[in-house]
């Protein structure tokens, strides 16, 4: 006996429509959403140094006092620990001083005043923190001695 094959039907599913709620929703998020605005879109001005048209009046000079511990005191205040050989401290001071001196126009001049028993070695350290800061005018204090005087 012979079987009788059925005609098949196609199973239409309707693609176009779903193609169109795909697209209207697509454009319902696009546009109900709102774009985040990135960090390097934000105009903003960081503070800097002003240019001074005329001369600020700053102190003329800083006095630097080398203590025979090694201690080293800029105007009062004493910087970085005195077995300290790079002086940190006291290179980030003079930088700032002498950025501050460039922007009100006015020469950066810097005192060393030694104790007598003072290392040369520490003398050469706060010289080369100097050199870092890029502090050209240096002067070193001269105290007379009694006995010179009379």
């Amino acid at each position: 006996m012979r079987l009788k094959k059925r005609a098949q039907s196609k199973v239409d599913f309707p693609i176009s429509s779903m193609i169109d709620c795909t697209f209207l929703l697509l454009i319902f998020f696009m546009v109900a959403s709102t774009f985040h605005r990135q960090e390097a879109d934000i105009s903003f001005a960081l503070p800097g140094t002003a240019e001074q048209s005329e001369p600020v009046a700053l102190p003329d000079e800083q006095i630097l006092e080398i203590r025979p511990d090694g201690a080293v005191v800029l105007n009062e205040l004493e910087l970085d620990s005195p077995s300290s050989k790079d002086l940190p401290d006291l290179q980030k001071t003079l930088t700032r001083f002498c950025e501050a001196s460039a922007a009100a126009k006015v020469e950066a001049m810097l005192t060393i005043n030694a104790a007598d028993a003072v290392p040369h070695q520490r003398v050469v350290d706060v010289l080369n923190a100097c050199a870092q800061a890029k502090l050209a005018n240096i002067t070193f204090a001269f105290e007379p001695d009694a006995e010179q005087e009379e």
